[in-house]
């Protein structure tokens, strides 16, 4: 009976999915199988090449700042160049210089390498999310971005293990090998995944035409960049996870071993309940999921300020676990909702730069807090941070209806995300008497983009491209959870 249940929520869980999704969740596995160079960089660096420690750690900030820095890049790219010419260029950098950082002795050449890898590594992320945003349906997003997560989680901790082993024979091994894989992950993307980025349907002549959404228009959307802020906040708590955690578990006698026991509480939790929660948490009100998301992060954390013994460090674990589990697909959800197509790109490249500033952030402010004034202040100060989150996800999502397409379509009509089958009117062209002066359809979704005759004239659209949309839409009719 059990075992008949569990199958049924995988299983309805995994259905539905567009085949490309499955390409990219493919990809996403495969990238996070070869993650050596992030999770034995410091090791490699004082064990491996005899550097210190504060060497070790500029390095590591330095692989940081890359991805700060290709964040926007990486964002404007894929929405000038597209989706597919964005990753298969960021895959088959990543290739190359984590290739190259194994070969690299000299201190300045590996700093050097080290800020390329990060900036290489990290600008794969905006195109993935954007990608995945044009290829799933709305209702759909927060289970995808669920199934995404635990691919990330999944293969990190079958590669954390793996590289483990490989570190004891050669480090040099596990760059290549991670080189390897990013170059697979190359391959597949150019071989089986199409072009998504959404498509400008012909306007009619005369009609003006916005400049479309720029970095600025993005740096100017209040409440995006509300969430923005928010979601640095709430990752400058999940960091301490692998930064303020080791710390003070070490400075409270316990060993690196310990500090791994309990660790690999989090990423058994995510592979074993991910799929469930997702199902459970898939259309429900994201205001509600994000509050109490925080709010578990928080003091999850906090709870640590009085454990004494490794189950009780793995109680709070399982706690900000949880948080983790339903906070990060909804809030990737969130990010797509207030992110209009043509922009999607530029959004998600602004949203990766909060967690990639916070892993900055973290370090140091995990450091300062523990050396000044002890661990205890540090997890006092993650519950007055979550609380602050929560707080402010609950005065920016206010005013959100919910209704009975759950709390994904309610979202996505706040940020005026058009589902499938209609066409966008923008509101100037509307002021000026124009029909519609620009109609966006996903590339990717066009087959199930019927356009209504009677919402946009023949004249702005072909009568050849209305008929193409409504026949392939008849053989490919999907019913909506």
């Amino acid at each position: 009976m059990l075992f008949g249940s569990l199958t049924r929520v995988v299983r309805e869980s995994v259905s539905g999915l567009p085949r490309a999704f499955w390409w990219l969740w493919t990809s996403t596995l495969i990238n996070r199988l070869g993650a050596f160079v992030a999770t034995f960089m410091t090791l490699y660096l004082t064990l491996e090449r005899g550097y210190s420690a504060s060497f070790a750690g500029l390095v590591v900030a330095l692989h940081g700042l890359g991805g700060v820095i290709s964040s926007l890049v990486a964002g404007v790219m894929t929405d000038r160049l597209g989706r597919r010419p964005t990753l298969l260029a960021a895959q088959a950098s990543t290739a190359f210089s984590v290739a190259l950082l194994g070969f690299m002795e000299h201190p300045a050449a590996i700093a050097a390498v080290a800020l390329l890898v990060g900036m290489t590594s990290n600008a794969s992320r905006p195109a993935v999310q954007a990608m995945m945003a044009d290829i799933v349906r709305p209702e759909d997003r927060v289970r995808a971005f669920s199934l995404n997560y635990w691919a990330i989680n999944l293969g990190f901790a079958v590669s954390a293990t793996a590289a483990g082993v490989i570190a004891e024979y050669s480090y040099l091994a596990g760059f290549l090998g991670e080189a390897a894989l990013t170059l697979v992950c190359a391959v597949l993307v150019y071989a089986k995944l199409p072009e998504s980025q959404p498509v400008a349907v012909p306007v009619a002549p005369g009609t003006a035409v916005g400049p479309g959404t720029r970095l600025g228009t993005v740096l100017r959307d209040g409440r995006f960049m509300g969430v923005v802020g928010l979601s640095f906040l709430i990752s400058l708590v999940f960091t301490q996870g692998s930064v303020g955690l080791p710390v003070a578990m070490g400075a409270a006698g316990f060993s690196p071993g310990d500090y791994g026991l309990v660790i690999a509480v989090n990423g058994l939790l995510i592979v074993v309940l991910q799929i469930p929660v997702s199902r459970f948490i898939e259309h429900r009100d994201p205001q509600l999921l994000l509050v109490a998301s925080a709010l578990l992060a928080g003091y999850g954390f906090a709870l640590t300020a009085f454990a004494g013994s490794l189950w009780a460090y793995a109680l709070t674990v399982c706690v900000w676990t949880l948080a983790e589990i339903v906070n990060s697909p909804t809030q990737m959800s969130l990010v797509v909702r207030l992110s209009p197509a043509d922009g999607r790109g530029r959004y998600q490249g602004v949203y990766t730069m909060s967690w990639a500033v916070a892993s900055l952030v973290a370090p140091l402010m995990a450091g300062l807090v523990i050396d000044r004034w002890g661990a205890g202040w540090l997890w006092g100060a993650t519950g007055v941070v979550g609380t602050g989150a929560a707080l402010g996800y609950w005065l920016l999502m206010r005013g959100v209806p919910v209704g009975a397409g759950g709390g994904a379509a309610a979202a996505g009509a706040l940020a005026g995300e058009v589902p499938v089958g209609e066409v966008p009117v923008a509101p100037a062209a509307v002021a000026a008497g124009a029909v519609v002066p620009a109609a966006v359809v996903p590339a990717a979704v066009v087959p199930a983009a019927v356009v209504p005759a009677a919402v946009v004239p023949a004249a702005v659209v072909p009568a050849a491209v209305v008929a193409e949309a409504a026949t392939a839409a008849a053989a490919d009719v999907r019913p909506v959870i």
